[in-house]
C-alpha cells in the first residue's frame, strides 16, 4: 500500500456482531500506520441481528468527504446470510476485494454470489475470500462476535492492515474491558490468519 491515494472499505454485518467497534479498530489500526483515517457508522434504533454496516476511509492526503462508501475498494460480510436479502453488493467494482464470513468453501460461496448478485462485467473472482469467522468467534468467545477474526482476515491482504498495528488498536479500543478480553481479540486474530 506504498502508493496509496485513498481505500474505502465498507463492512455489512448484525447488530451483535461487532460491526461499528470493527470500524473503529481499523480506523485506531490505520492512524497507527500514519494514515488519515476517517469511520463511521450508518445504523438507527435497529436492534440486535438487524443489518447495520460501518465505513472507513484511509488516504495519505486529507480527507474531505463525508459521504457513504457507495464503491468500496474492500467490502466485508460480517453475515454472509445477508448475500442476496441486502443490497450489499452495492456499487462494487470489478477490482473490490470482498471477504465473507462463511462456513462455505470458497466455490460454494462464489456459486451462490453469482446466483444471487449481479456483478460487473469483468469481475475477478479470486478477489473473492472467505473465512469461517463464526466459528472462530464461538471457540474464544462463545458468542457470534466476529470482528476481530475478520480483521485477521484483512491482515492476509498483503500490504493492506499490519498485523501488530491490528494488535495495538484492540487493546486501544478494549483496554477498559480488562486484559481477558483484549486476549481473546487478539487469538481471535492469530486463529484468522493461520
Amino acid at each position: 500500500m506504498k502508493n496509496l491515494l485513498e481505500q474505502q472499505i465498507r463492512i455489512h454485518g448484525r447488530g451483535g456482531q461487532g460491526v461499528v467497534a470493527m470500524a473503529e479498530i481499523l480506523a485506531i489500526a490505520f492512524f497507527i500506520d500514519g494514515y488519515e483515517v476517517q469511520a463511521f457508522p450508518n445504523f438507527g434504533v435497529e436492534r440486535s441481528g438487524a443489518p447495520i454496516q460501518s465505513y472507513v476511509r484511509i488516504s495519505h492526503k486529507n480527507i474531505l468527504t463525508r459521504e457513504h462508501i457507495y464503491e468500496p475498494d474492500i467490502l466485508l460480510i460480517l453475515d454472509s446470510t445477508l448475500i442476496g436479502k441486502a443490497n450489499i453488493f452495492s456499487g462494487i467494482k470489478k477490482t473490490t476485494k470482498i471477504i465473507v464470513n462463511t462456513n462455505l468453501n470458497l466455490s460454494e460461496l462464489i456459486e451462490i454470489i453469482k446466483t444471487n448478485i449481479k456483478l460487473p462485467n469483468g469481475f475477478d473472482f479470486k478477489n473473492i475470500m472467505n473465512i469461517d469467522a463464526t466459528s472462530i468467534a464461538l471457540n474464544i468467545f462463545g458468542k457470534n462476535i466476529v470482528n476481530t477474526a475478520m480483521l485477521g482476515s484483512l491482515v492476509n491482504i498483503s500490504g493492506l492492515l499490519k498485523l501488530e498495528s491490528a494488535k495495538i488498536a484492540i487493546k486501544k479500543k478494549f483496554s477498559d474491558k480488562g486484559n481477558d478480553i483484549v486476549e481473546k481479540n487478539i487469538e481471535a486474530i492469530n486463529k484468522a490468519i493461520k
